[in-house]
């Protein structure tokens, strides 16, 4: 004590800093709902203080909440035509066999938490790779004839980056409106190069959450990771595909991203449309309207579905809660293709309900992760889904980046979303959900083949994991939250 009242410049940084370690936990306690999370963080602003707390301010504050009203009020409006409040019941039952209608709870619940409403008369095809995405997207911004939107986590400044690049080029050169988004984050890996070669083109271009202003470097923790594309407001395009060479599995070959991307054509264009709207007028201020962007649409097909938002600015995460819905629901089968598997411990109890209910679970996760820590931390959820009497697949290279779902063979799910704790609390996602036997089966032919490509992970490959092993995966997996 005499020694810090020697040093007053001490003796003022110690206080600043319980001060502010006090404020963060105090923080903690009265915002953060998911326990473990809370725990974690409160751990590392007690033993850590002057770095846990600065880590805290950085990670662990949600402001984009604070900033919610005016993205809620945009997700309200638009000019598309909105449904009732909740799915009709009849169009749900009639879109799935007679027994299996009791997956129109998902709807309801659903109905709940997202913004739009189920739609019919729509068409989604997938693509199963870039190799098979790319020239179907260039192709539709090529058609475009008066309006582009293409919003993408990853646009990377290389071959196919250059193609798409010279497509929005030669779109705005033909006098079509083109707006292109990439998140802050993501632009990183590239070191902003598409960003800057894209407007001294001309092409009309924001990065989400960005900047470089140390009150604003905050938000860097909080990613717009949904791919959209929507050409003249009548087709569109979503899924995991990042614009990218590595997505080209022909020239990339194992060391390359396996993905699957989807065309969507009918009404539920108008909900991917409106999205994007939502997203660029939170990042540029300008508002997207009328024909041009939103057309009048009519049925391409029979499928039902809707594109359900997700993301920090939600009270309640509604991809978490869709997920939710959908495993309680489920009295068949449960496939999953995702590639990182580490969901929260609800999630989890839910699929260990599911199994123990006789319900069948299979999750495809990649053998070798692209990120060592997630890999690690990755063993507790697959050790915990094994024993709750669910096959876990590992797929060998090239790594595979898929997003996957369906129940009970008439229920999907597609779009960005993975199953860990970013895609549930921290990113703006964008999923499908899709009510069609036809369409499931197809989905669980994507998954069939992948698990022809994988092998089955075997309990005692975990409970065989050397000590040292298994500590290093435990103290990855109480970083999760961080991660």
């Amino acid at each position: 004590m005499e020694a810090l009242l020697e040093d007053p410049v001490a003796l003022i940084t110690g206080v600043v800093i319980f001060v502010a370690a006090a404020l963060a936990f105090c923080h903690v306690l009265v915002t953060k709902r998911d326990s473990r999370g809370a725990v974690a963080w409160a751990g590392l602003i007690l033993f850590v203080p002057a770095l846990g707390v600065a880590l805290y301010y950085i990670f662990g504050i949600n402001r984009v909440q604070r900033r919610a009203g005016r993205l809620e009020g945009l997700r309200a409006s638009g000019d598309a035509e909105s449904g009732d409040e909740e799915s009709d019941t009849a169009a749900v039952r009639a879109a799935l066999p007679e027994d299996r209608v009791y997956l129109n709870h998902i709807a309801r619940r659903v109905d709940r938490l997202a913004t739009r409403p189920l739609v019919a008369g729509n068409l989604i095809e997938p693509f199963d790779s870039g190799d098979a995405a790319y020239p179907a997207m260039l192709a539709a911004i090529d058609a475009a004839e008066r309006s582009v939107a293409l919003s993408s986590y990853i646009f990377r400044h290389d071959r196919i980056g250059d193609r798409f690049a010279q497509a929005l080029e030669r779109a705005c050169d033909r006098g079509v409106a083109v707006r292109v988004l990439v998140d802050g984050v993501g632009a990183f890996a590239d070191m902003q190069r598409i960003v800057r070669h894209l407007r001294r083109a001309g092409v009309p271009t924001q990065r989400f959450l960005y900047s470089l202003v140390p009150w604003r470097m905050p938000y860097l923790n909080m990613r717009n990771h949904a791919k959209l594309l929507i050409a003249d407001g009548r087709v569109a395009f979503t899924g995991g595909v990042n614009i990218k060479d590595a997505c080209l599995l022909e020239q990339s070959g194992e060391g390359g991203v396996a993905d699957v991307h989807f065309r969507l054509q009918g009404p539920i264009v108008a909900q991917a449309m409106e999205r994007f709207a939502a997203d660029w007028r939170f990042t540029s201020g300008e508002n997207l309207s009328g024909p041009a962007w939103f057309p009048t649409l009519s049925a391409a097909g029979a499928m039902l579905g809707r594109g359900i938002e997700s993301g920090p600015d939600f009270d309640e995460n509604p991809l978490r809660w869709t997920l939710l819905s959908a495993i309680t629901t489920a009295r068949r089968s449960i496939r999953i293709a995702t590639p990182y598997f580490l969901p929260d411990e609800t999630v989890l109890s839910a699929l260990r309900l599911a199994a123990a209910g006789g319900v069948k679970i299979d999750v495809v996760t990649p053998e070798t992760l692209d990120h060592k820590l997630l890999q690690w931390a990755a063993r507790s959820e697959q050790e915990t889904t094994l024993d709750a009497g669910a096959r876990v697949w590992l797929s060998r290279p090239p790594f595979d980046h898929a997003k996957l779902m369906t129940v009970d063979g008439a229920w999907s799910l597609i779009g960005s979303g993975n199953w860990d704790m970013r895609s549930l609390r921290l990113n703006f996602e964008y999923v499908c959900e899709v009510y069609d036997e036809g369409f499931a089966r197809t989905i669980d032919d994507l998954i069939d083949a992948r698990i022809a490509r994988s092998r089955r992970l075997d309990r005692s490959e975990l409970s065989e994991r050397s000590l040292p092993i298994k500590l290093r995966d435990g103290a990855a997996h109480l970083l999760q939250p961080y991660l």
